[in-house]
């Protein structure tokens, strides 16, 4: 053990004496150059030789090096002050950071304590009191906690659900939309996105449509509601969303009532009917997808659509709704969700977790009008939808020798870049192209569409100054390996500009 020691002593030794020796060189140069009597010493050297000429130079010289050492000083007193400014700034960013948080803390309580008042007041409008002066918060007799789940109970007690009839095939349905959305509604989108959007809907519940301001996310969503005859459920994201009781409501110990939300009302509206739903989350990543939407996530991952259940409350009371089930709501298979997202400063961005989950679609530029059909809208039947959507994995399926493809790259993305892509996307793909050409596109289109959105941005996550080199011998190899991909090729070469 002593051998190692010495050995490692002295192995180490001139590291720590170079060290040493730049450290005494910098306090020695520093030490020399405010020497004042160094200076003093060399004027009385030369005092008594120095003529007029000679005490010019004494002179300028004097001032040049004062001129020297004034320059040093100020550039360190800058220094310093601007440090010390940058760090007052950044305390002051932090201090207005938090002062936010904490205003947006509040408004929520201040949101809170306002629904709970409101729910204690009566039709005239004033709090109701017990005749020992408290606020009264039982239920009358025969009054539900779930006042908008009954009245929906109530709306379909001796309601006769209408059966729906279609015919169409998926092709038929995104021009039916298209023209549509472009005769009725004067929107207008291109037909490779209406496919994307469609078949979209046979791979994910939860679908987020991405791009610049103005290029029309919203009104997709709104125009696909209005085409089927089932206006969209709009819920408008606030940064205050915390939890999943933004989407579902909570249960108020005041009053004894629950807080139901718009898109529960829709949710369990859509247990009654066959119809197709649509929820939208505007500006969705305006608070963390993951804090709000998280329950709803996991369980829309379950392979078991029995298992689709979110409880609301932990117990049964009488006049509860017909159809929740030990306080438990079943989540529909007839409802999509479709998040809108902005990519600024005052958003936050979509975490791994989320888009692996989710169907991201990009629109970047608008369409350009065009004469239209006039159509009239299309009530859908969910099972029908459902049925086109089965029957494209089966007349459409991903070609084996597309799926060996997919595996080679699979290997090629590990071992070039340390980076693998799950089962759950597969099983996505698998569901995403058959869909996709029913719709009229092309099976290596949607690949490439796939491959680029829901694989290719996990480079993002990577250090591209790494992977810069590699980027062109990728795009050779997606094209040797299935031919043109535009979409990979495109993002790849943004990718690498942005290094």
């Amino acid at each position: 053990m002593n051998v190692y020691g010495e050995f490692f002593t002295k192995f180490m030794a001139p590291f720590f004496e170079g060290i040493m020796e730049i450290v005494k060189s910098f306090f020695n140069g520093l030490g020399q150059m405010f020497n004042v009597l160094n200076y003093i010493q060399v004027v009385s050297d030369y005092k008594s030789e120095m003529n007029g000429i000679g005490l010019v130079i004494l002179i300028f010289s004097i001032v040049f090096l004062l001129a020297i050492f004034a320059l040093i000083v100020f550039l360190i007193v800058r220094a310093v002050r601007t440090y010390l400014r940058y760090r007052r700034n950044v305390h002051r960013e932090d201090l207005l950071i938090e002062e936010i948080e904490n205003l947006n803390n509040d408004i929520l309580k201040l949101k809170r304590q306002n629904e709970k008042i409101s729910q204690l007041t009566n039709e005239e409008g004033e709090i109701e009191y017990d005749e020992e002066g408290n606020i009264k918060n039982e239920l009358k007799d025969g009054e539900s906690r779930f006042f908008k789940l009954t009245t929906v109970d109530k709306k379909y007690e001796d309601f006769t659900p209408e059966v729906i009839h279609n015919d169409f095939d998926l092709d038929d349905f995104c021009e039916i939309f298209r023209n549509y959305s472009a005769s009725q509604l004067g929107l207008y989108y291109d037909i490779s996105l209406i496919r994307l959007f469609v078949a979209s809907l046979a791979s994910n519940k939860l679908i987020i449509l991405e791009g610049i301001s103005g290029t029309g996310k919203t009104s997709l969503a709104y125009a696909f509601g209005s085409f089927i005859d089932n206006e969209t459920t709009v819920a408008s994201v606030q940064p205050s969303w915390r939890d999943s009781t933004e989407i579902f409501g909570y249960f108020n110990e005041f009053t004894k009532k629950f807080n139901e939300t718009e898109i529960l009302t829709s949710m369990y509206e859509a247990q009654y009917s066959d119809e197709v739903f649509v929820t939208l989350l505007d500006e969705m990543n305006i608070s963390r997808v993951e804090y709000y939407f998280a329950e709803m996530l996991s369980v829309l991952e379950l392979p078991n659509k029995k298992d689709w259940v979110v409880e609301l409350v932990p117990n049964v009371w009488e006049n509860d709704p017909k159809k929740l089930e030990n306080g438990k709501i079943k989540v529909p298979e007839n409802m999509w969700y479709i998040g809108t997202i902005n990519n600024d400063d005052s958003t936050f961005m979509i975490t791994d977790k989320v888009y692996d989950r989710a169907m991201p679609i990009a629109i970047d530029d608008k369409c350009e009008e065009f004469d239209a059909p006039k159509v009239d809208k299309l009530k859908v039947s969910y099972q029908h939808l459902q049925g086109l959507f089965n029957k494209a994995s089966e007349d459409h399926a991903v070609s084996e020798e597309n799926l060996q493809k997919i595996a080679e790259m699979d290997r090629y993305v590990i071992d070039h870049f340390r980076l693998a892509f799950g089962n759950r996307i597969v099983k996505q793909l698998k569901d995403f192209v058959p869909a996709y050409v029913a719709c009229g596109g092309d099976e290596i289109a949607g690949i490439d569409y796939l491959i680029s959105h829901k694989i290719l941005r996990k480079f993002e996550q990577l250090n591209l100054a790494y992977i810069k080199d590699e980027i062109d011998g990728f795009i050779v190899y997606l094209e040797d390996l299935f031919g043109e991909m535009p979409e990979c090729k495109a993002y790849l070469l943004r990718l690498k500009k942005t290094i």
